[in-house]
């Protein structure tokens, strides 16, 4: 019921709010509500149908759900009609899905993106109106992410909540709670056996992406002497096994140790702890933050080492982790972290 009311405070909002976007008068469009295309609203103005779908939750899934659904319903009315989706608060990965699915959105916070023949409605930069008092469990926090972690690893595979706890070293009552957010967000959904899967791996990874924070791990930035990148990738990986150190490359280090895309400078590896000065002695470290070409970095949480793979003998993180710490690394990252997906973290899309 609740639900269902604060749809419907939303839904009112929405025609006077599309009326000052468009820069005329809410007398000045014609409003129907559910249509029998399904939608929310069919809105005709400024000589354009606008197909309108509300969602009360901001969540990138339910975002994607609500641009297939929209679509749907604007292909039922006529090819000209514009799709349009409005939320309380448009967030960075709905925006990006929408983006590709060229669907327009509105959100009642004051942004906006509606581009169309003859139309184009760009309002960037205000603030969320509709935060919730409080604050939520944290879905990507250090130790819940974890989970998400775990489950992009092994997506595709229905795994139950004690598997996720045994896998992740996590207690199964926190594994409980985690997974009945991420099923209410629809992120998950569970199978008739109980088991877990993710519905849309690439979506949930966006999301896990876009609330990262590189910079909350410990960073020791230095300096090694080595003639490239890949010398000195070997020699420090070579140092720390020799000492009996686990540890795994990411950043760019693993992104080329991986997919072979382009050389690099710096040479980024997680260590469990703090590294000794006699393994900084050993590998010749000076610490030198502004001409660094080694980022020694101790985690926030040591679930960054679930799933790391070997290769051509290096050791890095899975390739999900590798994706999400590019999001705050320097040099060609956005570009590496491109191939990194287009060639390691290819998913079927559920419909």
């Amino acid at each position: 019921m609740g639900s269902r009311s604060k749809h419907d405070r939303l839904v009112v909002k929405v025609p006077d709010t599309l009326a000052a976007l468009l820069g005329v008068e809410r007398a000045d469009i014609d409003v129907r509500r559910e249509d029998r295309s399904g939608a929310d609203f069919v809105i005709s103005a400024v000589g354009m149908t606008f197909v309108v779908e509300v969602k009360v939750t901001t969540s990138a899934a339910a975002v994607a759900m609500a641009v297939r659904q929209v679509l749907r319903h604007a292909a039922r009315i006529r090819r000209r009609a514009v799709p349009l989706l409005a939320v309380p608060f448009m967030g960075e990965v709905g925006r990006r899905v929408c983006e590709e699915a060229g669907v327009g959105w509105l959100d009642l916070s004051g942004n906006a993106r509606i581009i169309a023949p003859g139309i184009r409605v760009v309002v960037e930069g205000k603030p969320n109106r509709f935060r919730a008092a409080g604050r939520p469990p944290n879905l990507f926090a250090p130790k819940s992410s974890r989970i998400t972690r775990w489950l992009l690893v092994h997506a595709g595979e229905p795994l139950t909540q004690r598997e996720i706890s045994r896998a992740t070293g996590l207690d199964e009552g926190m594994v409980s709670r985690l997974v009945a957010r991420l099923i209410a967000e629809d992120y998950l959904v569970r199978n008739e056996d109980g088991g877990v899967r993710v519905k849309d791996p690439a979506l949930l990874l966006d999301v896990w992406r876009e609330a990262y924070q590189f910079s909350k791990h410990t960073l020791h930035q230095g300096h090694v002497a080595s003639r490239s990148g890949d010398a000195l990738l070997r020699f420090v990986g070579e140092a720390l096994r020799d000492q009996g150190i686990e540890h795994a490359a990411t950043g760019l280090a693993a992104a080329w140790a991986l997919t072979r895309f382009a050389a690099f400078r710096i040479a980024t590896v997680y260590l469990p702890a703090d590294p000794s000065p006699v393994l900084l002695e050993c590998l010749g470290f000076r610490e030198d933050p502004r001409g660094a070409n080694l980022w020694l970095v101790v985690p926030n949480d040591e679930g960054v080492f679930q799933g790391a793979v070997e290769k051509d003998g290096i050791r890095c993180v899975h390739p999900v982790q590798v994706y999400v710490d590019l999001k705050d690394h320097p040099e060609r990252a956005p570009e590496a972290a491109e191939r990194l997906r287009t060639e390691l973290l290819t998913w079927r899309r559920d419909g």
